[in-house]
């Protein structure tokens, strides 16, 4: 288990570097999810374009015009709060040191935040100064619905992430009241679906000033998007961001994080031993009542794989590790659990397969983005019912906000997939 990347450095290459205390695993992940989906996606946009159904759009851009003064002093800006912060963290990273808070705190490095600063707004100025001429000009330019994949990504992270909180604390009502300021912070607690959600409104939006055409957009962003969900569960996984599910009944762990299979009545005691946890896992719940499944791995398989204890998780959910001579990152779940991120990972990357293979059959526009939320839904819809998750009490069956959406993005799955074939028709006419 690697919260950070100073763990993983730690136990296969032996060195400790302090530095990588400030590279959050999960974070990572995301990011390298993000590079691999905009390049799924500018592929899917660029097969398009190849194939008629996406046209460029032409705009009035300004050429030969030297750096203005807000030009240089938005790249200052930047350069300083990258080497005030980022830099600065480097620099004063340490053992005891809480990443999460150094961000969010007042401190930071003058020297590396001036020089930074100095050296974007150097980078703007010789960058406008090359190209500078004795009259500036306007000329229109032709730019491809490829060409703007960056901006998309870039509303896709900025809209992805702020829904993801907002999702996540309405589901978490009274942590967010306990709390306000450091949930809203806090690198943890993201709900994909409110991501999905928000940044599919910002692309929608931003698409239609650029004439981009949302069914075909759609279609090249299905694949895109569960290739990227995919790597970020590996994130999940890999520094136990609480995305886990149910405790496996048929195996118990001891205080070194090892995982066996339970003799009788042993499950049953580790509940009883650990009300605590599961007070902080589940709430206020008696421990008979705690939901669990039981299930042996076969010889196949590692334990692991059906029962897993997160040592060393990112969120320090559970009990102390033993021997863990370390302030932070010391604990470990005294049940085993479902690891649900590891199957999501594997069950998305063979539905990504499935929509590449696919989108050479389906001629249908915004079928393929049909077929990518009816799986989406279907997938996460199923996971939940083995992973820990808040439940609606109040409703029936008490679901989780999951649940209710991804049973929405199937129903959803099938109307926008009727409404595109009555489009496709009256189109023919």
């Amino acid at each position: 288990m690697y919260p950070n990347l100073y763990y993983f450095f730690k136990e296969v290459f032996g060195v400790e570097w302090e530095w990588a205390r400030f590279l959050n695993t999960f974070g990572f992940f995301v990011a390298l999810g993000f590079i691999i989906g905009a390049i799924v996606l500018t592929n899917g946009l660029q097969r398009k374009e190849k194939q008629g159904l996406l046209q460029p759009k032409e705009e009035k851009r300004e050429f030969g015009k030297p750096a203005t003064i807000s030009e240089l002093l938005i790249n200052a800006l930047l350069g300083f709060l990258m080497g005030y912060k980022i830099i600065g963290a480097f620099l004063n990273a340490g053992e005891g040191v809480d990443p999460q808070a150094y961000i969010f705190s007042a401190q930071g490095s003058w020297g590396a935040g001036i020089l930074l600063a100095i050296v974007f707004a150097g980078l703007k100025w010789h960058e406008k100064n090359k190209d500078k001429a004795k009259k500036p000009e306007e000329r229109m330019v032709r730019i491809w619905p490829h060409e703007r994949v960056g901006d998309i990504v870039m509303l896709a992270a900025v809209f992805g992430f702020s829904g993801a909180k907002i999702f996540h604390n309405l589901e978490n009502w009274n942590d967010f009241i306990a709390d306000p300021i450091g949930s809203l912070v806090s690198f943890s607690g993201l709900t994909f679906y409110g991501g999905l959600i928000c940044a599919a409104i910002a692309i929608i939006v931003y698409s239609k000033r650029k004439g981009i055409t949302i069914r075909h957009l759609a279609d090249a962003m299905g694949p895109a998007l569960m290739i990227s969900y995919a790597i970020g569960r590996i994130g999940c996984q890999v520094s136990g961001d609480g995305d886990w599910g149910i405790p496996n009944s048929a195996y118990v762990v001891d205080s070194t994080a090892t995982v066996r299979l339970a003799e009788p009545g042993e499950f049953q005691k580790a509940l009883a031993n650990n009300a605590t946890y599961l007070q902080q896992e589940f709430g206020p719940i008696k421990a008979e009542n705690v939901p669990h499944a039981a299930f042996k791995a076969g010889s196949f398989l590692p334990d692991w794989v059906v029962a897993y204890s997160f040592p060393h998780n990112v969120n320090s959910m559970g009990v102390r590790l033993a021997g863990c001579e370390g302030k932070e990152h010391c604990n470990y779940l005294p049940l085993p659990v479902y690891p649900t991120s590891f199957y999501e990972t594997i069950a998305c990357l063979l539905l990504f397969l499935l929509l590449m293979f696919a989108r050479k059959h389906i001629n249908l526009a915004g079928g393929l983005f049909c077929l990518y939320l009816g799986l989406n839904g279907f997938e996460r819809f199923f996971i939940e019912k083995i992973r820990v998750n808040t439940k609606y009490q109040d409703l029936p069956f008490q679901p989780t906000q999951a649940e209710l959406i991804s049973l929405g993005l199937m129903i959803l799955a099938v109307v926008l997939y009727l409404i595109s074939r009555k489009k496709a028709a009256s189109e023919k006419k």
